[in-house]
């Protein structure tokens, strides 16, 4: 059995990480994946948490992300994220930031996609409020 799989953890900005790690941790929107080498092919839909990042056994790296997609095969873990911060740059100040911006969105949302966009922000920022308050593990 090998050791490690590739991960390659992709935002609309750029390629985050690309490299070989021993297990991923990833949010989904049916709760938490753990994937291994020779991990079984799958396509998840993300929530927004915390991906995190095992080398040596521990934890080396967490980002917060907003949602996206995970891809999975036995050798490669693909992340494509809409957003992503490395956790020691999430703070509670930002997260209080992006509440008021969602209830703004949504106080002045007039249709029904513009309602749903709102509730979108709305679930990020609560869930980055959670994470900035170290309640998301």
């Amino acid at each position: 059995m090998p050791d490690t799989l590739k991960l390659e953890l992709v935002s609309p900005e750029r390629l985050l990480v690309s490299e070989q790690v021993e297990m991923v941790l990833v949010p989904g929107v049916e709760g938490v994946l753990g994937v291994l080498p020779l991990h079984a092919p799958t396509l998840s839909t993300l929530k927004p948490g915390f991906v995190d990042v095992y080398k040596g056994n521990v934890v080396v790296e967490r980002y917060f992300v907003a949602g996206g997609f995970a891809e999975i095969t036995p050798t490669t873990c693909t992340v494509l994220v809409d957003e992503a911060l490395p956790k020691e740059t999430l703070t509670q100040a930002m997260a209080a930031e992006r509440q008021t911006m969602a209830k703004a969105l949504h106080d002045a949302a007039a249709t029904d996609e513009d309602r749903l966009k709102a509730l979108k922000a709305l679930e990020v920022a609560d869930a980055m409020m959670s994470a900035a308050h170290g309640a998301l593990h």
